[in-house]
């Protein structure tokens, strides 16, 4: 049984800044911006909530 692969917030966050600068590229097609777009919201909304459950964690040894 395969477990669950652990999210890597740095490996995210470069493949972030990968295509922001992609995108910048005018050579870049219109379609391929919209896959980006795509992509890019996946990462962020992983890198979110990564960060909200650290947030969550830091939060409960306060307690």
């Amino acid at each position: 049984m395969a477990g669950k692969k652990k999210f890597d917030y740095a490996a995210a966050m470069a493949e972030l800044e990968k295509i922001a600068a992609t995108v910048e590229d005018p050579a870049v097609g219109i379609d391929d911006i919209d896959r980006y777009i795509k992509r890019s919201k996946e990462l962020v909304d992983a890198c979110r909530a990564y960060l909200r459950t650290a947030r969550e964690r830091l939060e409960q040894l306060d307690s």
